[in-house]
Formats: structure tokens, sequence, C-alpha cells
């Protein structure tokens, strides 16, 4: 399907992944703006065309929808040749299904990185670019002793505890998954001491708030939330106890967008990005904020551990906080009620209506 550059001369901003539930966000971040921006996404995940659907009716044809696969090197590059600014967030997000099909999470989170870098390592001006990793860079995190305290899993380490997980943690691949966004991770850091482009890497924690489809194996806060609303069952892997620093997204668009302000500065560096010690909840924590929100105790059942699962992490946000004046302004509470009022009213979009639409005006949205 064929594109079109955008008409600010290389000024704009391209996001891969746009259409997801972080990028959804970010991309209505920048519009609201003013800024033109490339949503570069091949639509696969489910529900995603309600995003696009909402970008759309919000600000209509300034939504500039490439429907291309960050796998395709030709698209790529005449994507990143348009844009002063990029945001690579397209990936393959779960690491259960890492397990299923190594060879696709390799190519998509690996190969379509490095795409990303060689399309902007060719241009005489190089966009800047920042880098959505994960903490499952740093693996299980066995090293790092830990106690159970009021039924939940801490650091022995009491400093630790006070302070999180910091990128001097060392890395330590787990899974397929771990790997291929380790590996992206490294080269998006390499391609600024090899190469001198600007890159920044966030080692994200678990992120959420509205338009996030919440599946069992990728989106835990909003699949529980939306799976407590609709009366179904939830399955806990482990014994619930494991700990966990949420962000909420408009705190994450935020250090996202000062991050790439300040690209040339942050450049080469990777930060720990979560809600840090303030915001670590237990998946039970999460259960029973739930049931008061919603007025009844959502039906729990409990699964064998998952490979290469982490009993603990909350990360350190001291360096991020420290280079840009970055931190967490939404609390759990208050973050877990806004996304239920979210999913409460936008959740009764249609999907199905919004899919029909969103295919019928791609060809328009996408230039041809």
């Amino acid at each position: 399907m064929s594109t079109r550059l955008l008409s600010g001369g290389g000024n704009g901003v391209l996001v891969t992944g746009g259409a997801g539930f972080i990028g959804t966000n970010l991309v209505d971040s920048l519009l609201a703006d003013g800024k033109e921006v490339i949503v570069f996404d091949n639509l696969s995940r489910n529900g995603v065309e309600r995003n696009i659907e909402w970008l759309r009716r919000k600000h209509g044809d300034r939504i500039r929808l490439w429907l291309e696969d960050i796998r395709d090197e030709d698209a790529v590059r005449s994507a990143v040749a348009s844009v002063s600014e990029v945001y690579h967030f397209a990936a393959q997000v779960a690491v259960t299904t890492s397990f299923i099909d190594p060879v696709a999470d390799f190519e998509i989170n690996l190969r379509g990185t490095l795409n990303i870098l060689e399309a902007a390592r060719t241009r005489n001006d190089p966009p800047s670019i920042v880098f959505t990793s994960t903490n499952k860079v740093f693996g299980n995190l066995c090293t790092v002793p830990l106690i159970i305290r009021e039924n939940r899993y801490e650091p022995l380490n009491d400093g630790l505890c006070e302070r999180g997980i910091a990128e001097s943690q060392g890395l330590d691949f787990h899974s397929p998954y771990g790997c291929s966004k380790g590996g992206a991770d490294q080269y998006v850091l390499d391609y600024a001491r090899s190469f001198g482009l600007a890159t920044v890497v966030f080692r994200m924690s678990c992120i959420y708030g509205p338009h996030q489809m919440g599946t069992e194996d990728q989106g835990w806060v909003a699949h529980f939330l939306i799976s407590a609303m609709e009366g179904r069952p939830i399955t806990l892997y482990g014994d619930g106890m494991q700990v966990r620093d949420i962000l909420y997204v408009d705190d994450l668009v935020r250090a996202l967008r000062t991050a790439q302000q300040n690209a040339r500065t942050l450049s080469g560096r990777a930060f720990s990005v979560g809600g840090g010690p303030a915001n670590a909840i237990t998946l039970r924590d999460l259960l029973e904020r739930i049931a008061l929100i919603t007025g009844h105790v959502p039906s729990v059942s409990y699964a064998h551990w998952r490979r290469g699962d982490q009993k603990y992490f909350v990360a350190d946000t001291s360096a991020i906080r420290r280079a840009t004046g970055w931190k967490p302004r939404v609390g759990v509470n208050a973050g877990i009620r806004q996304l239920h009022e979210w999913l409460t009213k936008e959740g009764e979009v249609s999907e199905s209506l919004a899919l029909e639409t969103v295919r019928k005006e791609l060809t328009v949205w996408n230039g041809t």
C-alpha cells in the first residue's frame, strides 16, 4: 500500500506501533500540540482499530496512518526519511507468545528495531529516537534476595526496597521476548556510541490507562479491571504476592516527550521508568482496589508460576528525575479510578463498527 510524506519537510514525528495503547496516548498528545505525526502500524493487535477510530474522531484527517509492518525495510526507510523525531513502540509484546514463535518475536522486536536504526543512520540529518524497552531485560532478578513481608515480596536490602531497581542492575535476558527486547535495547544504545545517533532507552515497568486492551498475557492492570467489570474469572499465576510499580500512561507520555526534547543530551542512556516505590502494589492489592471500585470481589483462581516471572520489580526512577526533573504525578488509586471511568464511558464503542470504519477509510488516510 502506498504512502505519502508529511508536508513538514522532515519536521514531523514518527510513532511506530502508534495504534497501540501507549502509542495512542502519545499520538493524541502530539496532535493536540499541533505536531504532524505518522502512525506506523500493521493493526495486528486485537482492538487497535478502535484506537485509530478514536484518534480520527478527535483529530480528523490530521492523523496519517501508514498501514505497514516494522519488518518491511523499504516502508520503514520511507517513514523515517520524512521525520525529525521517532518514538519506537512497535513490538511483539507478550512473553508467552515469544515461547510459541521465537522467530517472529526476533524479527519484530530485534530486526524491526535494527530497520529503524539503519534507516536513521543512513540519513544526513538523523532523527532522534526514543525506544521503549522493558524491565524484563533484568531477568527474574534471582540475584536480589527477597523476603515476604505483609503478604508481598520485598528485597532483603532495605535500601533497595526504598529505592527500587536501578539501571546499574546487571542485564540477564530471560525468555525469547527478553532476548529480543534486550538485544534491541543494546543496539539502540550502541548506535549512539558507534554512529552518533541521538537515542534514549526506557526500561519500563507496568504501564496502564485508557486505550489499553489488557489481556492475560500483557497489560495486567487493565485485564484485571476489564475482567472484573465483565464478571469474568481472573487467573493469578504464582501466589499473587508479586510486586510491581505501576505507572499511569499520562505520566509516561510526559516522560517520553521530555526525553525526546532532551535526546541530544540524554543520548546513549537507558532509564528505568515506572511508578517507583510510591506506586508499588501486589497483584492481590490490585484485586482489593478493584473490588472497592466495582463493588464486588472478582472471582480468582491460581495457576503455576510462568517462566521468567519476577517476584519483585520496582523501578528506581532517580536517574531520570535527576536528568530531566520528571516524576510520576498520578497515584495508584486515582489512576485505577480514571481507567475504570474510561472503560465505563469509552468501552461502549463497538469494536466491529470501529473495525469496519477504519478499514473503509484506510486508503484515504494512507494517501492512496
